[in-house]
């Protein structure tokens, strides 16, 4: 028997992964637009969608899960001519390869389809819609700017739910063209104009439902790159909670109706003032419990053993200087007495041996000249000398000398 020596062998599960590999690796036929006729339409208890979509000679199996199933504007039915939306793979277990729609449309809005996701692929790669460069909307904004049209249930649903959640909520309208020729670019000149006036710090931008034509003007490059390009953060409110617009993808939050963006957008007075309030007592209640944890800690420290043991010391080296202090005036004291016993012995000792107590018991001083006389050879005749006594002086002549042998 002849076989192919130069070919693989592969096991049937091998062979359809290589093939939904192929097929997924395909860029074209995971954003493909198929247009046919709905056949075999059934819905899964679980809510997903099986049927074929058919035309004059061929046939294609579909799969739609239950999340997109469920944004469908419209119940699919046999016989419908539709466009559907989605990517081609392959069920490896049964080899069934098959369609798996993201969304489907009526015959008639596929061309416009095919364009929304040409270009939200083009803008996705270029990273219009990556997270890290969407931001975080106001607790409490000063201002909200609104660009839709003036004449639109739009601009009173935003004002009258911002009324009643924050009475008095300055409210900025950039009146713009929102659908037909020419809406794109007054969309986008909206949001540039509140960016370089800074009149608001959030922006809603959006208007009410509609066709996919009448909504297109959200879904065209101009406005995507005003919305990327704001400094203000933005909310597209675009159509009803089932239509999504390119809008959608590149707005720091969607909000699935004009009335949901003013309640994004808007506190509420009464909560966020209980909120204040809650965190001003909280604040209040903390610091009183700051407090009170650093007084009980002092306290703890003055009755500790580490505060305790100086204060023990020092009372003990303050007795001490008092006993030392009692030592000393006592030294002094006896030292006083002892000085004071000295000094009257040295005055008794001087009393004893001062002339005047001789000059009590009768002798005399001779003064002559300038100093007192104690020798007879000291003296001569006709000299005039000065007695000193007891209890006076008195002149005298020295009328002879006589020195004893």
């Amino acid at each position: 028997m002849d076989r192919m020596e130069n070919g693989y062998v592969l096991r049937v599960s091998q062979l359809n992964e290589y093939v939904n590999g192929m097929l997924r690796r395909e860029t074209l036929l995971q954003h493909i637009g198929v247009r046919g006729e709905i056949s075999g339409m059934k819905r899964h208890s679980s809510g997903h969608l099986y049927f074929s979509l058919k035309d004059d000679t061929a046939l294609i199996r579909c799969v739609m899960f239950r999340n997109q199933a469920a944004k469908l504007s419209c119940a699919l039915q046999d016989g419908m001519q539709v466009v559907a939306y989605g990517s081609i793979s392959l069920f490896v277990r049964d080899g069934q390869f098959q369609l798996y729609v993201e969304d489907v449309r009526q015959e008639g809005e596929g061309e416009l389809y095919r364009r929304f996701l040409m270009l939200k692929t083009r803008l996705e790669a270029q990273g219009l819609f990556d997270a890290a460069h969407k931001r975080a909307l106001p607790l409490l904004p000063r201002r909200i700017g609104v660009v839709t049209s003036r004449s639109g249930a739009v601009i009173h649903d935003i004002v009258n739910v911002a009324g009643r959640r924050f009475p008095n909520m300055p409210i900025l309208l950039y009146p713009a063209q929102v659908q037909g020729s020419g809406a794109a670019e007054d969309i986008a000149a909206g949001i540039r104009y509140m960016n370089e006036k800074h009149l608001a710090d959030v922006l809603i931008v959006g208007r009410g439902g509609g066709s996919m034509e009448d909504l297109w003007a959200f879904n065209e490059e101009a406005v995507a790159r005003a919305i990327y390009e704001s400094n203000i953060p933005v909310v597209s409110a675009v159509g009803h909670e089932t239509d999504v617009s390119i809008a959608d993808y590149v707005a720091d939050q969607r909000a699935p109706t004009p009335s949901a963006a003013a309640e994004l957008c808007v506190p509420v007075y009464d909560e966020l003032y209980g909120w204040t309030e809650d965190a001003r007592a909280r604040m209040q209640n903390g610091v009183r419990r700051a407090l009170q944890r650093e007084r009980d800690r002092l306290k703890s420290l003055q009755t500790s053993a580490g505060m305790i043991a100086p204060a023990h010391r020092i009372a003990k080296l303050r007795e001490n200087v008092r006993y030392q202090t009692d030592t000393l005036k006592r030294a002094a004291q006896a030292q006083m007495v002892g000085n004071y016993a000295a000094l009257d012995a040295l005055t008794g000792r001087l009393e004893a041996l001062s002339p005047r107590r001789a000059l009590a018991s009768g002798y005399a001083l001779v003064k002559g000249g300038d100093g007192y006389i104690s020798a007879v050879r000291q003296l001569h005749k006709e000299q005039s000398v000065e007695l000193i006594m007891a209890d006076g002086t008195a002149q005298a002549l020295i009328m002879e000398t006589r020195k004893e042998s």
